[in-house]
């Protein structure tokens, strides 16, 4: 096992008017890297190197602050890039549309909770679209937490990751969170989050 920093799926102007191209540049280019770099230092030549991303948040209430902060930096922005894309927005279909109206009774009811949830993350943190046990809840958590680390409130396989550090939209939309996470509905790759959602039943 190792831990490679991925190539961003698209350009960084690619999601604009959404999320601007300054943002994706200094978010990804640096703020990730970031998380990378130094993930990479705190696990330098421990058995953590060849441990899956997955195992190491399984148990990640034992590991030092700089595993747990980098660790799930460098996650939750890999799933966050890749539940986006310049052909996004628009509504699920499918099993995920069918599981997401038996949770939530439709989409609209789904989307008001989950940017509920997003406005309501006090602080830095995520928003989450998670399979527990087969079945789907929204969570939020704090800094760089995930729903895949034991020390969650909601422990379960993320398909869906919404960014609401500042960093995330701060230059387009200042402290306006409300507004970046209306815009951000319009890049929601739901083909890829569906695909998600099918590999975490299986």
């Amino acid at each position: 096992m190792t831990h490679t920093f991925p190539e961003l799926p698209y350009a960084y102007d690619a999601l604009e008017p959404y999320i601007d191209a300054k943002t994706m540049e200094v978010h990804y280019g640096k703020h990730h890297r970031t998380y990378y770099d130094k993930f990479m230092t705190s696990i330098a030549g421990s058995e953590l190197e060849t441990q899956s991303l997955e195992t190491i948040f399984s148990s990640i209430s034992t590991q030092p602050p700089a595993v747990r902060n980098n660790g799930g930096g460098y996650y939750n922005h890999i799933l966050y890039w890749q539940c986006m894309s310049p052909n996004g927005g628009g509504h699920p279909t499918g099993m995920l549309a069918e599981a997401i109206n038996t949770h939530f009774g439709d989409f609209d009811s789904f989307k008001q909770a989950f940017s509920d949830a997003a406005v309501n993350t006090f602080g830095s943190g995520f928003a989450w679209l998670v399979v527990v046990e087969g079945r789907l809840e929204i969570a939020s958590t704090s800094n760089q937490d995930n729903p895949l680390m034991d020390v969650s409130a909601v422990q379960g396989q993320p398909i869906l990751a919404l960014d609401v550090w500042e960093h995330a939209y701060y230059i387009s939309y200042q402290n306006r969170r409300p507004d970046y996470i209306d815009a951000w509905w319009n890049v929601v790759d739901w083909d890829a989050v569906a695909d998600n959602f099918h590999n975490a039943l299986n």
